[in-house]
């Protein structure tokens, strides 16, 4: 074959290279006819937020903990249950005829309420333990919601520095065609093309930025950091909730956080001090039998009553334990209430700080600065400002923006600890 065939040839097969490519890209619309297809391919290629909750709140960590409240659950039915009677025989002699043999069957008797103390007791444990875990759900979704924005912002500061990428492209062919024309110094070119520098490594850091994020949602949601390019939408950043007055962040705080964790606490203390205080007062054991006695054949009831006498062990140091333990955990809520109250109300500042800085500059400032940026640069192809104007401008839309995406995250991170200290337990998020 010739070199004019070779070349015929691998331009057909280019050519029918990019038509089947073609068909193929066009292919799934022409199959994507039925709405079930196209709900299948849409929830492939993003997940909400409420669907990363859902992936985070499956993982093994917190099925964990659940299963430790499942097994306080457990401790709690058993501690209702009575004890066991016991059955004894007792023979005395092993002559036949001179042998005496004793069956009988004994059961403890709790005195004092022991009973109602240990059952309170597991319910007080088994309720610390789901509150540990109600705990832990928010802490998870106040995560989630915090890395899953973090995603959000990092792709719009990636987008921001390829917007500034193109601009400084653009603003070094303005520089380059102003100095063939004759019109400025050689140095404003060089001006722009280390602008357009700058501008492609912060791409490159804001790509590496965002895969960090993607990174970090991942391990969150049990899912490889390439798997989140596909299930974060963008454009969601700026949808800042309100959040309700402080007065009411405070009074849902009482069920969350550290400070139902500290309640909880409190009443498993409380349980511990009632079943040592039960526990001074000796239970009872009465006892139902039978003896026969080989020498007189013949069979007599046998009856008694044991109760231990409290001369020596009336169990004061276990109690005076218990009941110290419930003054720290009394004086640990105390705590609690104040360093929530203080956690939230700075929270809840920093959020409305934030969204109203991100809200302004949005809706104001960051208009105003792109349109400055182009009527600078048509000035500086029209001859009436000097380069560094327009450097000036650029520089100027770039910061805006950047501190536009800084509000926006530090107003979701402010959210995410508002959720964590008074957020409520949604387990369908």
């Amino acid at each position: 074959m010739d070199t004019r065939s070779m070349r015929l040839a691998i331009m057909a097969a280019a050519c029918l290279s990019t038509w089947s490519g073609g068909a193929v890209a066009q292919q799934p619309a022409s199959i994507g006819t039925s709405s079930d297809v196209a709900s299948e391919v849409a929830s492939a290629a993003s997940i909400s937020l409420a669907a990363a909750i859902r992936l985070a709140l499956d993982q093994p960590a917190l099925r964990a903990a659940a299963h430790e409240a499942a097994a306080s659950d457990a401790m709690a039915a058993q501690a209702g249950k009575y004890p066991n009677p016991e059955l004894g025989w007792l023979r005395e002699g092993q002559q036949a005829g001179t042998r005496t043999t004793t069956l009988q069957i004994s059961q403890p008797v709790e005195l004092g309420g022991k009973r109602q103390a240990r059952i309170a007791l597991a319910q007080g444990e088994a309720a610390l333990a789901h509150g540990e875990l109600a705990a832990r759900r928010r802490a998870i979704r106040a995560d989630v919601i915090a890395a899953y924005y973090t995603v959000l912002v990092a792709l719009e500061q990636q987008r921001l520095a390829q917007a500034l990428t193109a601009l400084a492209r653009r603003s070094t062919e303005v520089a380059a065609r102003r100095v063939a024309a004759g019109k400025v110094s050689p140095i404003d070119e060089t001006k722009a093309r280390l602008a357009a520098l700058d501008a492609a490594t912060g791409l490159m850091e804001a790509g590496a930025t965002l895969a960090i994020a993607r990174t970090r949602l991942g391990a969150l949601i049990g899912k490889p950091p390439q798997a989140t390019e596909a299930i974060v939408p963008a454009g969601e950043a700026d949808a800042l909730p309100a959040l309700p007055p402080l007065a009411a962040l405070l009074e849902r705080s009482g069920e969350a956080g550290a400070i139902g964790r500290a309640r909880w606490q409190l009443a498993a203390q409380e349980a511990q001090a009632g079943v040592e205080r039960a526990a001074r007062i000796p239970d009872l054991t009465v006892t139902l039998g039978t003896q026969r006695e080989d020498q007189i054949r013949h069979r007599q009831t046998v009856v008694g009553i044991s109760l231990p006498l409290p001369l020596f062990d009336r169990n004061q140091g276990r109690l005076a334990a218990a009941l110290r333990r419930t003054d720290k955990a009394r004086d640990e809520l105390a705590a609690a209430r104040i360093d929530t109250a203080a956690e939230l109300t700075v929270a809840a500042t920093r959020y409305a700080t934030a969204r109203a800085e991100a809200v302004r500059l949005r809706d104001d400032v960051i208009p105003n600065a792109a349109s400055a940026y182009d009527l600078t640069l048509r000035g500086f192809e029209a001859g009436k400002f000097a380069f560094l104007d327009v450097l000036d401008a650029q520089r100027t839309w770039f910061q805006v923006q950047s501190r536009h995406a800084g509000a926006l995250l530090d107003a979701w991170r402010a959210y995410a600890d508002i959720e964590r200290l008074a957020g409520a337990d949604q387990p369908n998020e």
